[in-house]
Formats: C-alpha cells, structure tokens, sequence
C-alpha cells in the first residue's frame, strides 16, 4: 500500500512542481517585458513616458495608464493622433490630447487643435510647435499608478534591479532544471545497469570459465 501510494503521490508532485515552474517564468517574462517597455524602448527610441493623471482621455487612456511619447514634427501629425503639449512654457504640466484640427499660423506655423476623447468641446488654445513634445507612441495601462510615486532616476534605477533580479532568478532556475535532467538521466542509466543480465561466460577449450 505505501508503494502504491508514493506511486500516486509522485505524479502529483510532479504536476505542482511544473505549475510552479510554468508560474514562475510567467512572471518573469511578464517583469522583463515591462522594463523593456517602459525603459528600454523609450531610451532606445528617444522616447519620453509621461501618466495620465486624469480622465479627459478616457475610455483609451484612463488615469494611471503610462504614454510613452516619441518627438514629431507638427507637420507630419494628422487629425485623430494623439499628441502630448506643454502648458504653459517653463511649468512641468503637460496635456495628452487627441489632434481635431489643424491650421497655419501668421508666421506660417502649423497649429494643433486639441480635444480631450472625454470632453465635450475642444481645447480652448491652439497647440504651437514649441508646446508638443511629441506623438504618442504606445501606452502601457496602470503602469503610470506605481509610476508616479517615483522619479525618473528612481525609476530607472528600479526597472535596473528589478531586470537583474528577474535574470538571475532565470538563471537558477535554468541551471536547476540542467540539474534535475541530469541527475534523471544519470537515475535511468543506474537502473538500467542495475536490470542487466548477468554476463554469460563460456567455456575456454579447455573447460575452464573465464
């Protein structure tokens, strides 16, 4: 009975220890993907996250929700973009708005019209092309929540450790897997030797066994 019931037990083991591992690297690349895409590509790319902070933006963008924004040229922008333009010049406040309209200016610049998905008119001032920062890119929602509370060098230096961390968990967990394979197959090899016939000997012409 005690065989029969290691036997059953050893699938089950068997079966957690996969859910783990399937789990496990789940989470990992789940943690890699996040850093390349909210540090990685950005940095690469010459890009700039910005969070959302309130709702003019929703359903698409939602508070919290993480906009990595590339420079564009307000020429190349067309109406239904969505662009991120400063405020006022000199103040850290930034508006992400979708691009209704476009125009030229006295100067012969171009000119945005802005309008929050959310709002029901548009912005009261055309965007000039010293207020855009830039094009939206991609965004990365809720992300912006955790984002917010840390600056960028903090938020740097986290996505650094965090990616580390992820890797070397990798890592032991690759050389471990190495390990076990290993340690199966050299299991396996004991018990076929160990299952092996005796070696058969025969006579030599002179009946003597060797």
């Amino acid at each position: 009975m005690r065989h029969a019931a290691q036997h059953q037990a050893a699938p089950q083991r068997a079966g957690r220890r996969w859910l783990r591992r399937v789990v496990a690297w789940t989470v990992i690349l789940l943690g890699l993907g996040l850093v390349v895409l909210t540090v990685l590509v950005p940095r690469i790319a010459g890009a700039t996250p910005y969070v959302v902070l309130t709702g003019s933006m929703a359903p698409q963008l939602p508070p919290g929700t993480l906009v990595i924004v590339r420079p564009a040229d307000p020429a190349d922008v067309r109406t239904g973009d969505v662009v991120t333009y400063q405020v006022r010049s000199g103040e850290p406040v930034f508006v992400t708005h979708r691009v209704v309209g476009k125009s030229i200016g006295a100067g012969g610049e171009v000119l945005l019209r802005t309008r929050g998905d959310a709002n029901g008119a548009a912005d009261e001032l055309w965007v000039r092309p010293v207020q855009l920062r830039g094009q939206v890119w991609y965004d990365v929602p809720q992300v912006g929540r955790f984002s917010n509370l840390l600056t960028v060098a903090q938020r740097t230096q986290g996505a650094r450790l965090v990616g580390l961390g992820l890797l070397g968990y990798a890592a032991v967990q690759l050389i471990g897997a190495v390990r076990v394979r290993r340690l199966r197959v050299a299991s396996a090899a004991v018990m076929v030797d160990a299952a092996a016939p005796d070696a058969l000997v025969a006579p030599d012409r002179h009946g003597v066994h060797v």
